[in-house]
């Protein structure tokens, strides 16, 4: 499951299909060209249906459009067509009026046929298959339940766009059905609380690529989120004074489910509860409380030979519970640290005397009777793949974190199971990367899940012993595969960064879960995600405003320069940008770590870079016309430094980054040199090292593993645009000594 000891945009997310730069006065923005290279083939529908026919014509899609229904119109399916209406207005720039009827017989009309009925909405079941054909005569969208209305619409609006003559649809038939039935998202609003309007903006984007549960991590060492009305200390101290009132969590259930999205809510124990016993210590295995060392937020643990601790989370978890109509409820139960039970006298006793061997052994007594409790509430408990130690039923879910034997394990065992290793976005990994993996093949991940999955608290997160499976699951196995749940940890992710550490590669994940194996292409991921998140902006989404108004508070009047150096670098990878982190690691006591830099306000992927990269591979292999645009864009680069400098002389904020932006510098530098715009002495030489810095210090975050004992670059940025690089410099010196594998 989840996170490192402490869990663990661009911030001018650059689309491929429209470049903008915000370029310093003294300098001018590059020329962009090279149709195909950094754009995507039209229509983009994201995620990529079961199966697309499209020639590609285009219809105006008039002011008026008539809305046919053919069945009964649902009231949730009423509400979905008005916001279908809204949203259409914002991506065609005109305003669009649905009537019931028209007397022009040639009106656009959409046709909606709903086959299922008003049954359970949302649920892990319910049927999300649709067909769609767009002519133009206007569209039909025949569905099996409500949700696949809501997918359609979805698709239907991806259609919808501009061009030169105005707003228009594109033709096309699909076919369209999920691959997994459980796509979700976790958000975790213990560590840094999340609002009300910005929890909602993230699931109205959710419904616009098809994800369908949203899980909330409420309570952990920083806080619990919710009011309780049996134990009011949980939100009157336990809160620090961030928390959702009942009122506002029935609400914030009914605004997802209107949308086909589930919340499924997480309250962890027994460890990862410093916040719980700050209210009530008397449940604590430890007491009191450290509260000096900022640590043991996350290594305090409940007291499982308590009699007391199981009435206090029992009632708990049935109130909390109460709240959440959806069947499934998360217990957490991950990364109990050993130390806290094994050093207490009389938890060792009570080990003793119950024939405990090992903490894994009592920890599994724990669930077995905290899930018992949950069943008889009707509630089918789900919980981190730690829980597989305790006896429990089958029918319990589990949410693997540390790799695909736990994957292997579980389904063996007969429990449905929820992938979110390799999607933990608090990696910072870009979007290519987690994309990547399937759910049901991630064996290669292992050794990499192994060790990010090792804490560091005193004696350690309580261990187990799984034998790693090397060969594919059985197709019984793969049928217990409910899906994959990508999962946010929040340490180093206050609100305002929210969407722009989701999004877009929540976009892509959301494709992964969705599609085909065989649909999700990595080649043309970029360009795609590129369309998708600027439909996702417009539609609400606050990631580049966010970031211009982070980049603004940093360098005020002077960001462009900072915007350009962003725009090409990326925050170094896998926890090595969180600070605090790497303090636990190496024994020192954690201290809070500032937010407000460049590192924290770049995205994990860049498509102005992905865009340069692409030309300098085409002009690599043989597309000569393409030497000016890149010859623009490499100077562009290589004069902002000055700018940068300068910004930096007068924002003292900028200053760690002066060493990412002579970085950029250089490597734009031997892009020219490579294009044969300076030879002077020494040009291969001062190619070479440029080219070796940008890998080292790629290579310094590369892994997990590697991150704990390795320096990280100055301002934790990475530059993105060195494998465009290194597509000139493998055709231009080759035989020359300049290696072409990555060390």
């Amino acid at each position: 499951m989840m996170r490192q000891i402490t869990r663990p945009m661009r911030c001018f997310l650059v689309s491929a299909t429209a470049l903008v730069w915000s370029a310093a006065p003294a300098l001018s923005a590059p020329v962009t060209s090279g149709a195909g290279l950094g754009g995507a083939e039209k229509p983009v529908i994201m995620p990529a249906p079961s199966s697309i026919q499209t020639d590609g014509a285009t219809s105006p899609l008039p002011k008026t459009i008539v809305i046919r229904w053919d069945g009964k119109a649902l009231p949730v399916l009423v509400t979905a067509v008005e916001r279908f209406r809204t949203r259409l207005e914002k991506l065609t720039g005109q305003p669009i009026r649905f009537v019931s009827s028209s007397a022009d017989a040639s009106a656009f009309t959409i046709t909606l046929h709903c086959a299922g009925k008003d049954g359970a909405f949302p649920a892990l079941d319910m049927p999300e298959q649709y067909a769609l054909t767009v002519s133009a005569s206007g569209a039909t969208l025949d569905a099996a339940g409500p949700v696949g209305i809501l997918h359609g619409l979805a698709s239907l609006l991806q259609l919808a766009g501009r061009d030169a003559t105005g707003a228009v649809i594109t033709h096309a038939s699909l076919n369209d059905t999920p691959r997994f039935r459980w796509r979700g998202l976790m958000i975790d609003v213990s560590r840094h609380f999340m609002s009300i309007p910005t929890l909602q903006r993230q699931i109205d984007a959710m419904e616009m690529v098809k994800l369908n549960v949203l899980h909330l991590h409420l309570s952990d060492g920083q806080g619990f989120r919710v009011e309780s009305r049996l134990f009011p200390r949980l939100h009157t101290v336990a809160s620090h004074g961030a928390y959702y009132t009942q009122k506002q969590i029935r609400a914030l259930v009914t605004y997802a489910a209107e949308r086909g999205i589930r919340v499924v809510p997480e309250f962890d124990t027994p460890g990862h509860t410093f916040a719980l016993l700050e209210a009530y210590p008397r449940y604590a295995a430890q007491a009191p409380l450290n509260m000096e060392d900022r640590a043991e937020k996350n290594r305090a643990a409940l007291d499982p030979t308590n009699p007391a601790t199981y009435r206090f989370v029992t009632a708990l978890y049935g109130e909390m519970a109460s709240l959440f109509p959806d069947a499934y409820f998360h217990i957490g139960g991950d990364e109990v640290v050993a130390k806290q039970w094994t050093t207490s006298p009389h938890i060792h006793a009570y080990m003793q005397a119950h024939s405990f061997k090992t903490p894994a052994e009592m920890q599994a007594e724990f669930t077995t009777r905290v899930a018992q409790a949950l069943t008889h509430r009707h509630k089918k408990v789900i919980g981190w793949d730690e829980i597989t130690a305790a006896d429990i039923p089958r029918d319990t879910v589990v949410e693997i974190w540390r790799g695909a034997a736990r994957t292997a394990a579980a389904t063996a065992a007969g429990h449905p199971v929820v992938v979110s290793d390799g999607y933990y976005l608090d990696r910072l990994q870009p979007a290519a990367i987690p994309y990547a993996q399937d759910p049901l093949g991630n064996v290669a991940n292992m050794a990499e899940a192994e060790a990010a999955a090792q804490a560091t608290g005193p004696g350690g997160t309580i261990a187990d012993k799984v034998t790693t499976q090397t060969t594919p699951l059985t197709d019984a196995q793969k049928a217990l595969v409910l899906g994959a749940e990508a999962a946010l940890w929040t340490e180093i992710v206050t609100e305002e960064m929210l969407d722009s550490r989701l999004w877009p590669r929540m976009a892509a994940l959301a494709e992964r879960f969705w599609s085909s194996a065989s649909a999700c292409d990595g080649e043309t991921l970029y360009p795609r995600l590129a369309v998708t998140q600027d439909k996702l902006e417009e539609l609400g989404l606050e990631s580049s405003a966010r970031a211009s108004q982070r980049l603004a508070r940093l360098a005020p009047g002077e960001t462009a320069p900072a915007s350009v150096l962003l725009s090409v670098t990326s925050p170094v990878r896998n926890y090595a940008h969180n600070h605090e982190f790497l303090q636990i690691r190496h024994k020192q006591r954690a201290t809070e770590q500032d937010l407000n830099t460049l590192a924290d306000i770049a995205s994990p992927d860049s498509f102005a870079a992905d865009t340069f990269n692409r030309q300098a591979a085409a002009y690599a292999a043989g597309q000569k016309d393409l030497k000016a645009t890149l010859r623009a864009q490499l100077a562009y680069w290589v004069a902002n430094d000055a700018a940068f400098q300068a910004a930096a002389a007068r924002n003292p904020a900028l200053q760690n980054a002066l060493p990412a932006s002579e970085s950029l510098k250089n490597l734009a530098q031997a892009g020219l040199m490579l294009l044969g715009y300076d030879h002077s002495s020494g040009w291969k030489h001062r190619v070479r090292a440029a080219v070796r810095k940008a890998r080292a210090e790629i290579a310094a975050s590369a892994t997990t593993k590697v991150v704990t004992n390795t320096p990280q670059p100055p301002g934790d940025l990475l530059q993105d645009i060195l494998p465009g690089i290194e597509a000139l410099s493998a055709r231009i010196m080759h035989g020359e000594g300049l290696p072409t594998k990555r060390p």
